[in-house]
């Protein structure tokens, strides 16, 4: 609780030091000595620059391990031997897991970065300033404090709302708030920003790295899809269709791929609905640490770092059906060409003999290669890809589903169509028949790597049981092992039976001691 406390003592700080800048450079700031409240607000520049922060900084704890270990790993996409993240393959976490503390303080870093400008930009912010701009901040910070709450949620299940982090200060010990509250406070605060924040048309611009309206409606309809709430899922989820505001490269965008989602030169593309903002080589906590880990190799990076700290499952890339073109993108093979990587030595083979944590599946998404690759742009630790809080092909297996509402098989078109639109783009034949095992298998394939495959698993028999038989059985038949480097080749099988109380995770230690009221019974949140 110390560094979550201390979190929000230097929250507004951190608004005002960060988030200044101009709109050509995302991270551009004036004189740390310049800033107070009372003279930043000053200009629509100003107003438009002053949620910067909150796609950047304040997420790098997550973005760095935490997520991957919770989401991939948990959910059975990926595997280690790392030490400081196996207990989350093997579902052995305990409260003093330092990954375990870095999502807690980074999900609630963002939290009190939210409520900075949420509580600050309405009185300091200079009268001459269009309501309309005020808004759209004030939309943005509602929308990325909904976004980390989505993730407390359904990380940790009861947690504390908290929405004026300098309450706080001098009395840390708060209630959690059930898990309903949440998802109510989560809705109210996507209906805010969709209803203030802007619309646009996305054109694939690097200026459009901010959310829009569209982007709101666009959670609104997976949190709606979460709740069971499918009309609600499938009326945000049209919305968003119908808007045009995004599209799907390789069918809507010609000439672009699946691959090319995840280069830096397509950051903010025509598919993103919403991308944490990296600056390849910026400071430690400024830039996209995922390579270091994910690159199965320092030629990769070409930056020393290039830890392979984390490759392919088995059952994952056994998931995969012939042909499918996802699969090079995300994962290594060996014999597998990247000419975008390594460019000046005429691109990236991997090795035949390729292996990392006991598979040759080594991690490709988010892997860009090194700073000559992408700009000259970059370092260890710190690569320029943004990372996706979603992708529009998401929002078309929304619709889906949404319309399959819970039956065992649908052939209506409106669920149809936005599924073979992604199996389109992936180079598969279409369905005649969308069952639920189907969208469970799109979302698995197309979003592997992306981090929304565990918190899958535990929606698949409701948003707020105690009770997970569906998703048990699934992830007690995950072959989690390696292959044998015998002659001939076999699995060394590695299974796990679960419980449901592996469902959620325990709260870090260092926050339930001096916060003991976290494991309390949770009160309702007085809206």
């Amino acid at each position: 609780m110390k560094k979550y406390n201390h979190y929000f003592k230097i929250s507004l700080l951190l608004m005002g030091l960060s988030a200044a800048g101009c709109k050509k450079d995302f991270f551009n700031r004036p004189p740390a000595d310049t800033l107070t409240l009372d003279n930043f607000y000053q200009t629509t520049d100003q107003v438009q620059a002053g949620t910067n922060a909150l796609y950047n900084s304040p997420w790098f704890d997550w973005n760095n391990k935490a997520s991957w270990s919770i989401a991939e790993m948990m959910g059975g996409n990926a595997r280690t031997y790392s030490p400081d993240v196996i207990n989350f393959s093997n579902f052995s976490v305990t409260g003093d897991n330092i990954q375990l503390s870095a999502a807690w303080n980074a999900l609630y870093s963002v939290v009190a970065q939210s409520n900075g400008v949420i509580n600050n930009l309405p009185t300091h912010v200079a009268k001459t300033i269009p309501a309309a701009v005020v808004n759209n901040a004030l939309g943005e910070a509602h929308f990325m404090r909904a976004v980390a709450y989505f993730y407390l949620v359904r990380t940790w299940g009861n947690v504390p709302i908290i929405t004026n982090s300098l309450d706080y200060v001098n009395n840390y010990q708060v209630n959690t708030n059930p898990v309903t509250d949440i998802y109510k406070f989560i809705l109210n605060d996507l209906q805010f920003a969709e209803a203030n924040c802007t619309a646009m048309i996305r054109n694939g611009s690097k200026t459009q790295g901010h959310v829009s309206s569209g982007s709101a409606s666009a959670f609104l309809a997976k949190v709606y899809l979460y709740m069971r709430d499918y009309a609600n899922a499938r009326t945000e989820a049209e919305k968003v269709i119908n808007s045009g505001e995004f599209k799907l490269y390789g069918v809507d965008i010609a000439g672009k791929t699946y691959a090319d989602l995840f280069k830096t030169a397509n950051n903010n593309n025509e598919e993103s609905v919403a991308a944490l903002q990296w600056q390849g080589g910026s400071a430690y906590g400024h830039g996209n640490s995922q390579q270091a880990f994910f690159a199965f190799t320092s030629q990769i990076t070409g930056t020393g770092d290039g830890y392979g700290s984390v490759a392919g499952s088995i059952d994952l890339t056994s998931s995969y059906e012939a042909g499918d073109l996802r699969r090079k993108p995300t994962l290594m093979y060996p014999g597998d060409v990247y000419p975008e990587i390594d460019q000046a030595h005429g691109g990236f083979t991997v090795p035949s003999n390729a292996i990392s944590q006991g598979t040759s599946a080594l991690l490709k998404k988010y892997v860009v290669g090194t700073p000559a690759d992408n700009g000259g742009l970059g370092a260890a630790f710190s690569t320029g890809v943004n990372t996706y809080l979603m992708r529009y092909a998401e929002v078309l297996l929304i619709e889906a589903e949404a319309v399959l509402a819970g039956k065992a098989s649908t052939t209506d078109p409106a669920a149809l169509g936005p599924v073979n639109k992604v199996r389109q783009r992936a180079g598969l034949s279409p369905l005649t028949t969308v069952t639920q095992d189907n969208i469970m298998h799109e979302r698995r394939i197309e979003l592997a790597m992306e981090c929304d495959y565990w918190f899958d698993l535990g929606r698949l028999d409701g948003f707020n049981v105690t009770s997970h038989p569906k998703a048990i059985a699934i992830i007690d038949n995950q072959e989690r092992g390696i292959y044998s480097t015998t002659t001939p080749v076999v699995v060394w099988s590695q299974k796990y039976n679960i419980s449901d109380a592996n469902f959620l995770l325990p709260y870090p230690t260092t926050e339930s001691t001096l916060n003991p009221k976290l494991l309390q019974a949770p009160v309702p949140y007085h809206f």
